[in-house]
């Protein structure tokens, strides 16, 4: 695997370029993605999928930048979109909408008729009545739309609960048991097409046994479903495989692929697999400047300008991520919390970490931050989202311009004339 960011007479860099060039250019914070990473982690997946048909649909929601997403469409890759912004953004960026496939709950009548309108792979179907809606809006377009069904199959996939979506507390996907009665109702519909099923069981999966043991259920339930006349093109694998954070050690994405062949390669149908955080996460960091330090009674804090509206992942889900100088590291080792200036105590970017002297001005990467990174960034506290840069080699481009104030303020108006 690349080395996307390595260090250069102790100076962190992405790939040939160094980052305290780019934050001295462009200013902190920053996301900083490497396209060498990008383009590795796709290729790994593709090749280990090599002796089956499949389509590669990036999960979208993981890093939504036209520039990330053309890259990999660029290489081959469908798209997994979950909502209308989504499809947008996937069409803006050149995607084959003939290999999209729209996931998610709650679609929305008009998202329907968009994904219906650009030729979609097909929807994952996440309820009966959803189901119907897809139809009865088909049926207004006087077309059909091709259809999976989410199976839930109840499989504990190891990983946070938030991101845990193969349960049967789970709002995602229909229970595996009620699968024959829901695709028999579909086959009565006239504007829908069955052409395959769908399983997803959750994100940051560090081992391979949770997806062996739900694609199991799968091929049983396809093999059910042929028996009852259902033509069965397509498996969708989903998503879910985890990356390194701290000591975790997952499944590469030949061992993932190996498993999931292993399980379901023999059926005769195209797998589609969604990967998002796999391609992402390691090819990006986020940068960010030391303002202060701060000592209470209790806690050290080094203050950033970097805050949980530019990363959420830390408060939201308590997670680790890697934290390291820039520069060349100092002496000393100092247990701190790296925390922004947003107005909560759960604004944190690391907590009770290890870290040489720091001084003011000192810059600070945040590892494993290509994914769910700045696209669950917000404007809380009034503060401007990030830039975002990718570099090749030795060449970097700003990909998403740092927001201005007037930005952030766009679309608002203080009430003139009210509406009767």
């Amino acid at each position: 695997m690349i080395e996307a960011f390595p260090r250069s007479g102790g100076e962190l860099c992405a790939e040939g370029v160094s980052l305290e060039r780019i934050a001295n250019t462009v200013g902190t914070p920053v996301y900083v993605y490497s396209a060498s990473a990008i383009d590795a982690a796709y290729d790994a997946f593709d090749a280990a999928f090599a002796a089956v048909p499949h389509t590669i649909c990036y999960a979208i929601k993981a890093n939504m930048n036209l520039a990330v997403v053309r890259q990999l469409v660029e290489r081959g890759a469908g798209i997994d979109v979950t909502s209308g912004g989504e499809l947008f953004r996937a069409l803006r960026a050149g995607g084959d909408p003939s290999r999209f496939v729209y996931s998610g709950v709650g679609k929305t009548d008009s998202e329907i008729s968009d994904a219906l309108a650009a030729g979609i792979k097909q929807f994952n179907v996440e309820s009966r009545a959803e189901l119907r809606r897809i139809d009865a809006v088909a049926g207004s377009r006087d077309v059909v739309a091709p259809i999976a069904f989410r199976v839930n199959p109840d499989v504990d996939p190891q990983t946070h609960p938030y991101i845990s979506t193969g349960l049967k507390t789970s709002k995602f996907g229909i229970p595996i048991g009620e699968a024959t009665i829901a695709y028999a109702e579909a086959k009565a519909l006239e504007h829908v097409r069955v052409v395959g099923v769908d399983c997803h069981i959750g994100s940051q999966l560090t081992k391979v046994q949770p997806f062996a043991d739900a694609l199991e259920k799968v091929r049983d339930l396809v093999g059910e479903l042929r028996d009852a006349g259902h033509v069965m093109e397509i498996i969708d694998v989903g998503g879910g495989l985890g990356v390194t954070y701290d000591d975790e050690v997952p499944p590469d994405a030949q061992q993932y692929a190996d498993a999931v062949i292993a399980a379901v390669g023999d059926l005769d149908c195209e797998i589609v697999l969604e990967p998002g955080r796999s391609l992402l996460a390691n090819a990006g960091v986020f940068v960010t400047r030391v303002l202060f330090e701060k000592q209470n009674e209790a806690k050290n804090f080094v203050v950033v300008d970097g805050a949980m509206s530019d990363l959420i992942r830390p408060a939201l889900y308590d997670a680790y991520q890697r934290v390291e100088p820039v520069g060349q590291p100092r002496g000393g080792r100092n247990l701190v919390d790296v925390v922004g200036g947003v107005c909560e105590s759960g604004d944190f970017l690391a907590r009770e970490r290890e870290l040489p002297d720091l001084e003011r001005g000192d810059l600070l990467a945040v590892r494993s931050a290509g994914a769910y990174g700045f696209a669950m960034a917000s404007n809380y506290n009034g503060r401007r989202r990030a830039a975002e840069v990718m570099v090749r080699g030795d060449r970097f481009r700003v990909v998403r311009e740092r927001e201005t104030y007037q930005d952030t303020i766009r679309g608002e108006e203080t009430p003139g004339e009210w509406i009767e």
